[in-house]
């Protein structure tokens, strides 16, 4: 070159990077070397002034030489012409329509690419840097500010008119707060209070559905109707391809395509090479021709090895290469081990472990392998210990029986070694030992000497590796005989003759740079391309012949993509844009013989004009799959057949794995490879035509060529077309997400087929082969497992997936009006009813009197037993710091009394708000309250660390309830009245609030008693799941009830003790916080929960400790001892820890068990002696707080399994655990006694039979008497609390739950609960019912780093939310992966994955989702996120 003097490392920075950037660009063949001398000569120029512009012709020649030659040993030997004029030309068609893709949100903080001079380098092996950057490096208030700051402004570009709102906490979710420093995120708080005001209380409204109180105008809800309208494009092809989701998975066969080509042709006959000629002076084996060479040719030259530079390093002549291997050949039979017992024998397999930078030791090992009549196995160098798993080399090298290594001493220098500087054990390699094989330690052999040289035969001469599409390696065994007749064939074929020079650039350890470099050791002619098909099973199936006089000219075939997909040969005459150009390979290799045969099923013969897999049959092929004996009889044993099913003849071909056709003149032309082919609904498609059309969409700009991947992933009963790609440092998130927005319409132009993913990756990080290329096994499968770690991500779901389950057909409904009823038949099935057993009549006077009133129980209890302690308060050291006693109880709940009818100014039947931590003054105010004749109202207090977000809640049941007072303690009353609160809330209009921490001695001049017993006693308010705030009304003869259920069911008398670790604010965990002592007399030990986040071994020391026989906890308080206390059992043991008296731990909850859950709590919890079958669930609801609670002597929990298909239609089918589609229920408890139960058809209101999934209703006389609303919804009240059936029993009243179940009856004729899910809360899609809990628990599943997940709808489009407990480098890695599991399991396709941070999705005191709340959350941008992915 003329500049090639120049001194570079004098040459300014920014230039010398910009000229390694350019000798990249042209080593990765994004520019042309005419390109790259122009641009180089112009840098350079800017510094050095009178440098020539052009470059000498010697050059140029080099280097078209240089590609000729590359070309002509070109492994592949396919021809693949997409034009990029034709790709720009699909492209334009799509110009016209106005791109609308929503692009995908990321935060600020993560993904953000390094500057270009700090990116290392593609071509080097080391990783890219830009992982630190992907951790959060402040608090999150930090990010949350960093986020207003500099918002993405290529989402502002994009979507128009778009909201940049701020990010906000989530309203309920728990954790510190976050700041809002800006003035309008004051109206994020506000929100939640307005769309809670405007909704009407107890009304239950779907989660998947508009809520009319968020604005739609968000930046969110703006992408999503981007999404919307994309999606409502035609889809290609059409949906004509369902299955029918029955009880039985039947994928329906597509009808046919009149249009779809059919092969016309004859079939085609076995194709016959040129025979084999006969030499006279042919040698008789590898070996001998060596010898010969060495003797007569000692000093002429057999190799000389380049430096990068194209300098000799050192010429190999024949006579050095014949003595070298000598000497190798016998120090490996005669000085490894003794002469009794020497390390190898003939036939024993040696690993051949050397560098492509080194051919002239390898062809020494090679030969004095075969010299030593071992057989040598050649590998790669494994660099660390992960590359030799990845390129599973040890399961070649174990099924081969290898134990041996032979290698250089540069190399073994190189490799990894342990601290004691030994080679470590590389991952899946059994154990080897190491021979060097240079020259100063060989032995040179003794005079009587010789090696044996027989005849070359049948037996193995090396084997070759091979990897297959599912990478696996193994080895192709190549005979002696197949290895000399491979090379007299290529010979002759080539018309080798002596003194000719070769130019290998290929890997000289195996395929084509093994044959023509190290075997034949002759040379082609320069001037010539001469395209060849090669396959480590048949060796060279076919190579074009060079300079031979009267040979035909190269042919050239024009065929249609979309014939080529059906496998069907099409001249393309019309669109030139879906052509695909192909040259011939030459003819066959002499003495072979040729067949097409279908690629799948039989080995059947192909029509003329269809695309099969060729065959061959030859003397020069490979023999076996050595060791694998199965696999060999269908690769190297075929026996193709014709169109009858009868064998063609009784000769053995062998696969190649080439995919093919013959034409004009017995050309043969190669379209593709099996491991490259991509089987979507039934057509054909080639990767490295996928791999084409995506770097003619202009890729310079965002990738790099030669580092995309293209494989297929079987998701839901079909092959999904992902495409990765590694991403330029420079290149914008804009321009990356427009370059993959072309790629998608390019591929659906040519192709015609859909692509399912398509991802970025940091420059330098995809997995690559031991040659530089990507490793496509390895690519794929950290894909499936989320070890990809994309920084861009595109999901296409809704156009590829086509084969959906089909609409639900509504069958007639079985039991309705017009059904016979006969006793408990209904339409020949038994009705779904179940009742638990009778409360019993109780006789005694004083008995009825002390169940009547619960103040009048409490009195009763203060006169008979007024030491009797029923509580006792514990903190977080487990010391009881509050007791009270029967008569202490009364005495503080009068002077509570007193004091509100002193200061309180209230009137009977007035509400009053009780504001206190969990404890033993909440239990006196609220029997205060009953004996002023006032309704007590709980409610958690605000937290004072996060006020903004739970202070607008205790506001809103203040307002709603209108509460005349507030009963509170001091700490909690200067935090309603103080400056924080005041910017929540407006703190001048509490009513009246009363501290009764120091209260006077005072009894008040009369209790309450109420006038009957249908008055009202308190008020029970609960955020629901749906994030509703409803209040419901308990009666005294509700609450007595209740209590005197709980009592028979559990056995609870004075002598009992029983553990509560549970919110005493709503539903079941107030009354056994508060009511359930009082009436039944036993000692009940209080738990606050939140003392566990401090204490957590605190609720499980007390069960020993005061050796509980019963506990009622939350699912939060079981999840935080199994994931905190999991690991920590042996100290629990050490520490004198037994939970074996424990006889039942209740959870308490309104949602269906979760039994996952369950059951690692009672697994981890084994060796403390927690018995399996104490843990148990019960079941509540809004409408009537204790349906079932397992008893104590009720039989153990039980467990079914249900076909999730049944579910969706509605049906309950139960089938065998681990059954496909299988989903575990567990049981809700036992029905409480005097509680009757039936299964209703939530639409037509009637009984449903046993195998029928209905809404849950409830007969009981502790049902809630109605809900406690502002707007006097009489008709809500009548259609949930006062409902009828529509026959049947027509004047029993009923109460509807809400909550969707079936009822299993059990050997003892006894009657279980199993519930499903929430009514408002089920996905309908297509007429089918899905359960959010149950995509949830897939969601989870789905990667290591899920740490919680759940799923809303918004405009039908189905939205999940994950938050990532790892770092925010695997955030895009959860896409795919939540994207697939849903679609596999619940046959839905979901339409946005949000990634969150952990604790961001809101979950209520129970424990419960609060999915409403999310959703809300989400459109009004207020979730923060750390990337939002909208599926296409």
């Amino acid at each position: 070159m003329a500049d090639r003097g120049v001194d570079l490392s004098a040459l300014p920075k920014e230039v010398r990077d910009q000229l390694a950037e350019l000798d990249l660009e042209l080593s990765e063949g994004d520019i042309t070397q005419k390109g790259y001398e122009k641009k180089r000569a112009k840098l350079l120029a800017s510094c050095i002034p009178h440098l020539p512009s052009k470059t000498s012709s010697s050059s140029i020649c080099f280097f078209i030489f240089f590609n000729m030659c590359f070309y002509i040993c070109f492994l592949r030997a396919l021809y693949v012409d997409i034009h990029t004029e034709a790709v720009q030309a699909a492209l334009a068609k799509h110009k016209e329509e106005k791109m609308a893709l929503p692009m995908p949100t990321k935060r600020r903080s993560a993904f953000v690419q390094s500057p270009l001079d700090t990116c290392t380098p593609p071509d080097t092996s080391s990783a890219s840097e830009d992982e630190g950057s992907l951790r959060r490096k402040a608090a999150l208030s930090a990010v949350l500010a960093q986020t207003l700051q500099s918002p993405d402004y290529w989402i502002n570009r994009s979507v128009q008119s778009s909201s940049t709102s701020s990010s906000a906490s989530s309203t309920l979710s728990h954790g510190e707060p976050k700041t809002h420093p800006q003035p309008q995120l004051q109206p994020a708080v506000s929100l939640l209070a307005d769309v809670l005001a405007h909704t009407r209380i107890g009304k239950q409204p779907a989660v998947f559905g508009v809520c009319p109180g968020v604005p739609v105008s968000s930046r969110v809800s703006t992408k999503i109707q981007q999404l919307l309208n994309t999606l409502k494009r035609p889809k290609r092809p059409p949906l004509s391809e369902f299955f029918l989701d029955d009880s039985e998975e039947i994928v329906e066969v597509p009808r046919p395509d009149p249009n779809t080509p059919k092969p016309e042709g004859r079939q085609i006959i076995p194709v016959k090479g040129e025979p084999l000629g006969v030499v006279s002076n042919w040698p008789p084996a590898l070996q001998a021709a060596l010898a010969r060479w060495g003797a007569t040719q000692a000093k002429s030259p057999a190799l000389t090895a380049l430096d990068i530079t194209g300098k000799p390093l050192y010429t190999l002549t024949y006579g050095k290469l014949w003595s070298r291997s000598l000497k190798l050949a016998y120090t490996l039979l005669n000085k490894l081990g003794t002469k009794t017992e020497p390390v190898l024998q003939p036939g024993d397999r040696v690993a051949l472990v050397y560098p492509n930078s080194d051919p002239g030791m390898f062809w020494v090992a090679f030969y004095g392998c075969l010299l030593a009549e071992v057989i040598p196995v050649p590998i790669e160098v494994p660099l660390s210990r992960q590359d030799a798993g990845s390129q599973q080399i040890g399961f070649l090298l174990g099924s081969c029986g290898v134990s041996l290594a032979l290698t250089s001493e540069v190399c073994l220098k190189g490799l990894p070694k342990t601290p004691n500087g030994e080679i470590i054990q590389f991952k899946g390699w059994p154990r080897m030992k190491w021979v060097v094989t240079d020259t100063k330690y060989l032995t040179k052999p003794s005079k009587d000497w010789q090696p044996h040289i027989p005849t070359a035969n049948t037996d193995t001469a090396y084997i070759e590796y091979k990897a297959s599409k599912e990478g696996t390696v193994m080895g192709v065994a190549v005979s002696k005989i197949s290895m000399l007749t491979h090379c007299q064939a290529l010979t002759q074929a080539c018309n080798y003759c002596e003194g000719e020079t070769l130019v290998n650039v290929l890997d000289c350890k195996k395929d084509m740079g093994l044959w023509h470099g190290v075997l034949t050791s002759h040379g082609l002619k320069p001037e010539v391309i001469c395209p060849c098909a090669t396959s480590p099973e048949a060796l060279t199936v076919a190579i074009r012949r060079p300079g031979a006089r009267g040979a035909p000219l190269p042919a050239r075939a024009i065929l249609s993509m979309g014939g080529l997909s059906h496998g069907v040969i099409r001249v393309n005459t019309e669109d030139k844009n879906s052509a695909l150009t192909v040259q011939d390979v030459g003819h066959i290799m002499p003495g072979a013989l040729m067949c097409i045969v279908k690629p799948d099923g039989p080995p059947q013969l192909c029509k003329t004009d269809e695309i099969g897999e060729i065959v061959i049959n030859s003397r020069a092929g490979g023999t076996m799959y050595y060791g694998l004996p199965g696999v060999t009889k269908n690769t190297f044993e075929v026996i193709p057949v014709n169109q009858a099913g009868a064998p063609i003849g009784e000769i053995p071909f062998t696969r190649t794995g080439l995919l093919g056709f013959v034409g004009p003149g017995s050309l043969v032309f190669v379209v593709g490879k099996i491991e490259g082919l991509l089987m979507v609904s039934g057509r054909r498609h080639n990767a490295d035509d996928l791999v084409a059309t995506a770097l003619a969409v202009e890729p310079v700009k965002t990738v790099y060529r030669g580092r995309i991947a293209v494989f297929s992933v079987t998701v839901f009963y079909d092959e999904r077309i992902v495409i990765v790609a590694e991403q330029r440092p420079d290149a914008s998130e804009e321009d990356s997400f427009q370059w993959m927005s072309r790629v998608l319409q390019a591929i659906d132009s040519i192709h015609q087929v859909g692509l399912y993913c398509l991802a970025l990756v940091p420059a330098n990080t995809l997995p690559k082969t031991p040659l530089g290329g990507i490793h496509i096994c390895e690519t794929k499968q950290n894909f499936l497992e989320g070890n990809l770690h994309p920084c861009n991500i595109l999901m296409c779901p809704h156009t590829c997936v086509t084969n959906l389950p089909k609409p639900r057909q509504k069958q007639p409904v079985d039991v309705g009006p017009a059904s016979m009823l006969v006793g408990n038949l209904v339409a020949g099935k038994r009705i779904a009813q179940a009742t638990g057993r009778e409360l019993g009549v109780v006789e005694d006077q004083d008995l009825i009197r002390k169940h009547q009133f619960l103040s009048e129980a409490l009195q009763w209890r203060a006169q008979t037993d007024p030491d009797h302690i029923l509580y006792v308060l514990l903190n977080a050291k487990g010391a009881a710091v509050c007791t009270a006693t029967c008569a202490q109880l009364h005495k503080r709940a009068e002077k509570i009394t007193a004091t509100l009818l002193e200061r309180g100014s209230l009137n009977t039947g007035d509400n009053v708000v009780l504001l206190y931590p969990p404890g033993i003054d909440l239990i006196a105010a609220f029997y205060g309250c009953l004996y002023a004749g006032v309704i007590p109202v709980t409610v958690r207090p605000p937290h004072p660390q996060n006020l903004a977000a739970t202070l607008p809640t205790v506001r809103m049941i203040i307002d709603v309830s209108k509460a005349a007072c507030i009963l509170t303690t001091q700490p909690l009353m200067r935090i309603l009245r103080s400056r924080e609160a005041a910017a929540s809330v407006n703190v001048k209009t509490w009513p009246t609030i009363i501290d009764t921490d120091d209260l006077p001695r005072k009894r008040p001049p009369h209790i309450y008693k109420p006038p009957t017993a249908e008055m009202l006693a308190y008020l029970d308010f609960s955020v629901s799941t749906t994030g509703m705030l409803t209040g419901v009304k308990m009666s005294h003869a509700a609450v007595s009830t209740l209590c005197r259920s709980i009592k028979l069911q559990c056995e609870l008398y004075s002598s009992r003790q029983i553990a509560i670790c549970l919110d005493p604010y709503c539903g079941l965990g107030f009354v056994l916080w508060c009511l359930s002592s009082v009436y039944s007399g036993h000692q009940s030990i209080l738990i606050p929960p939140l003392e566990l986040e401090s204490s957590l071994p605190l609720w499980l020391s007390t069960l020993s400790q005061y050796k509980i026989r019963d506990t009622f906890c939350s699912y939060s308080v079981m999840e935080l001892c199994t994931k905190g206390l999991g690991t920590q059992t042996e100290m629990l043991k050490t520490r004198g820890v037994n939970l074996s008296c424990v006889r039942s731990c209740v959870v308490i909850a309104e949602e269906r068990p979760r039994l996952a859950l369950t059951q690692s709590f009672s697994k981890l919890f084994k060796d403390l002696g927690l018995s399996p079958r104490a843990v148990s669930t019960a079941f509540g609801s809004r409408v009537n707080l204790a349906i079932c609670l397992q008893g104590t002597a009720g039989p153990d929990p039980s467990t079914v399994y249900v076909d999730m298909k049944s579910l969706r239609h509605d049906r309950v089918r139960l089938v065998e655990r681990g059954a496909p589609q299988s989903l575990p229920l567990m049981e809700s408890g036992t029905i409480l006694p005097g509680v009757r139960v039936i299964i209703v058809n939530p639409e037509t209101r009637g009984p449903l039979g046993d195998s029928h999934l209905g809404e849950i209703w409830v007969n009981s006389p502790h049902s809630a008497s109605g809900y406690y609303t502002i707007y006097g919804e009489e008709s809500l009240q009548a259609d949930h609390f006062n409902t009828r059936l529509s026959f049947g029993e027509p004047h029993t009243l009923w109460a509807r739950t809400g909550y969707l179940g079936f009822i299993k009856r059990t050997e003892l004729l006894d009657c279980k609960i199993l519930m499903s899910s929430r009514h408002w809360e089920i996905y309908l899609e297509s007429g089918l019912r899905y359960h959010p809990i149950d995509i949830e628990t897939s969601v989870s599943r789905a990667h290591r780093s899920i740490a919680e997940s759940a799923v809303f709808t918004w405009t039908n489009l189905l939205v999940v939310v994950a938050e990532l407990s790892g770092s925010e480098q695997e955030a895009l890695d959860l896409v795919p992966l939540v994207t697939n599991v849903v679609l596999e399991e619940h046959h839905l396709i979901v339409g946005v994955v949000v990634i969150v941070d952990p604790g961001v999705i809101p979950i209520n005191s129970r424990g419960e989702k609060q999915r409403m709340h999310l959703r809300d959350s989400f459109l009004a941008d207020q979730l923060d996120p750390i990337y939002v992915a909208y599926n296409m």
